[in-house]
């Protein structure tokens, strides 16, 4: 939900703004000018009310109306809760107060959401970068942890280029290497990987740091090559052994992720059919290790012929999904496991065809249809490239159109949202991985989930390039630090959110972009510091001034627990760093978290949001009836 600018215009242009996820329900469906977010509508003069709170909605805005007027009329000094302080003895005036209120509709959820709804993605590159060898850490699995419960999709550009062999373990063939431990940088991965090999359960190592320095060196080295191939298109192949599956296998299992692998879909025959027999042997070996794995099939199946110059139509995408679906029932440990896809890519003119063709043919075959969206390319250079509504919006009109082809063929059917990054080609230095970044993020957990999008997967986790959560010395960076804080606050069922203010009357042909966006949900039941019944509600400041926001309705007077995330440091929206309440946010050790500390607004009083800042805020004892079940 987004609130658009405050003006500064006479009272007589006021009007009141409604959202307009909860006026469809009254006034039929929005129209495409605008994403369903930025719509506004002025408030009928004699509609009867529709939710059951509406009177102390509208009692609460009357209050303001009356004790603004009132104040300006009469009493240019008194302290109206909603008055905010005149400089030079200017007298007041009603556009100079809050002019924000909110009120969220407690009574049911419009959307209920996977409980993984925030997951992640692990690129294949790490197999050729040397980084999977390092997924043991204790403190990198101590980062993944604390974004669970999640799927962890193994999967991206190279998935078509995967190759499995199963390769006797090497581990038990090699000696222990020499005596000095550094010595020969291969020969600590092998003696590494007999020591977790002694250990039952989870598997965990700490890394000498001279180890993970001569990895850094040897993956800068890689990554050149990787970056190379991203941007000419040009792939080579990328062997994973069963030791490689292994490995991979322990890290999801130790943080309590659910792996979701993706498969060669471009290994195919002299007709053009998909060849399975590497992902036979795939599945006979996990089967063997009773690895519970869920399935994918290819990665952005649209962008073959560009790839390999070799096009998969839907029809023979389909054929290959069901005949995946049929090895799947073959392989009696996995009758029943999950299979996603087709996972196109930006849904434009030539994805959405295919998607349209997969579903008439496969849609019942696969559990839940994803897709990928990427908001730019990965050669932006301006931080204010991040802070466009234009750009922020382009999401909606993506997720409108995929859930019209599926709703078309299947009713119902989870559609995810199977890709998720800033920017594409790995993103941008000093920009896609800062703080800035995080509006994209957090304005694409808020609409996908008002828009009922059951799943996102975030790219990357961790590994090379510049979109990121975790970077190579094994330190979270911003979209982590906005991740945890999402998942520790924010629950599967989404609410609607009701707003009125005032707003700068727009000018004949021109239309206001909203810059402040208001997402509300059911506290998580897993946090244990609120009971049910508690909200939260989370909130992306764009405007480069300090906003109001006065809590009306069925929030009225109630207690707020706030966490308002800032950049830490000098470098502004760039930062690497952010604050909590003002206290910088660091491990306290490979595997501790900081304390989320919040801080308590009293009773009645109002938010005010930083400029280009986010925030989250619990009410709690609310006891809303939508999230005490």
């Amino acid at each position: 939900m987004k609130v658009g600018k405050r003006g500064t215009v006479e009272r007589r242009h006021s009007r009141v703004v409604f959202s307009p996820f909860l006026e469809a329900t009254r006034q039929g469906p929005v129209t495409r000018s605008d994403p369903p977010a930025l719509q506004t509508k002025k408030m009928p003069q004699a509609s009867p009310c529709v939710f059951p709170w509406s009177s102390l909605w509208l009692a609460s805005l009357a209050t303001l109306v009356v004790q603004s007027a009132f104040s300006s009329s009469y009493s240019p000094s008194s302290s109206s809760p909603y008055q905010r302080p005149v400089a030079g003895g200017k007298r007041p005036g009603f556009m100079e107060r809050t002019l924000v209120l909110l009120d969220v509709n407690t009574r049911s959820p419009i959307k209920v959401l996977n409980d993984n709804f925030l997951s992640l993605q692990l690129d294949p590159a790490i197999i050729k970068d040397g980084w999977l060898d390092f997924l043991s850490s204790k403190r990198l699995v101590t980062l993944a942890r604390g974004l669970s419960p999640a799927f962890l999709r193994f999967g991206g550009k190279r998935t078509d280029f995967l190759q499995f062999h199963n390769l006797k373990n090497l581990a038990k063939f090699r000696g222990p290497g020499p005596d000095y431990y550094l010595k020969n940088y291969e020969d600590d991965i092998v003696r590494s990987d007999i020591a977790l090999d002694k250990q039952k359960g989870c598997k965990l190592a700490n890394h000498p740091d001279m180890m993970l320095e001569l990895q850094r060196e040897k993956a800068a080295t890689m990554q050149l090559v990787l970056l190379k191939e991203q941007l000419s298109n040009i792939y080579s192949n990328i062997t994973i052994t069963a030791r490689s599956l292994d490995k991979l296998y322990n890290f999801a299992e130790c943080a309590g992720l659910h792996l979701i692998l993706g498969l060669n879909a471009l290994h195919r025959n002299p007709d053009n059919s998909w060849n399975s027999s590497s992902t036979l042997s795939l599945l006979k070996y996990s089967a063997g290790k009773k690895y519970n794995i869920s399935w994918e099939l290819g990665n952005e199946p649209n962008a073959y012929r560009s790839m390999v110059g070799r096009a998969v139509n839907s029809t023979q995408l389909a054929q290959d999904y069901t005949m995946l679906r049929t090895l799947l029932q073959s392989v009696r440990y996995y009758h029943r496991a999950h299979l996603y896809g087709p996972n196109t890519g930006r849904p434009r003119k030539n994805a959405i065809l295919q998607l349209d063709g997969f579903m008439t043919n496969a849609g019942s075959v696969v559990d839940a249809v994803t897709w990928q969206h990427y908001y730019m390319e990965g050669r932006v250079n301006r931080v204010e490239d991040f802070l466009k509504t234009r750009l922020l919006d382009t999401l909606t009109e993506q997720i409108t159109k995929v859930t019209k082809v599926v709703n078309t063929h299947t009713p119902g059917k989870k559609v995810w949202l199977g890709g998720f990054g800033p920017a594409w080609a790995g993103g941008t230095n000093n920009l896609s991985h800062t703080y800035a970044a995080g509006f994209l993020w957090l304005n694409t957990l808020g609409m996908a989930a008002v828009q009922g999008i059951d799943v996102v997967l975030r790219h990357s986790f961790f590994d090379y390039g510049y979109t990121h959560l975790v970077d190579q010395h094994f330190n979270p960076l911003p979209d982590y630090w906005f991740s945890l804080v999402f998942k520790r606050l924010v629950g599967p069922r989404v609410l609607a959110v009701r707003v009125a203010g005032l707003q700068r009357k727009p000018r004949p042909g021109r239309v206001i972009r909203d810059k402040l966006r208001i997402y509300a949900h059911c506290t998580s039941f897993s946090n244990h510091n609120y009971v049910r019944g508690s909200i939260t509600i989370y909130i992306i400041n764009l405007h480069r001034s300090r906003k109001k926001i006065k809590l009306a309705g069925t929030l009225r007077n109630k207690t707020v627990h706030q966490y308002l995330l800032q950049p830490y440091g000098t470098d502004g929206l760039q930062a690497k760093h952010i604050q909590l309440n003002g206290e910088k946010l660091l491990m306290v050790d490979n595997e501790t978290f900081p304390e989320l500390k919040p801080r308590t607004l009293r009773a009645g009083r109002t938010i005010a949001m930083p400029p280009m800042t986010i925030g989250f805020y619990v009410i709690k004892n609310i006891n809303a009836y939508a999230c005490r079940r």
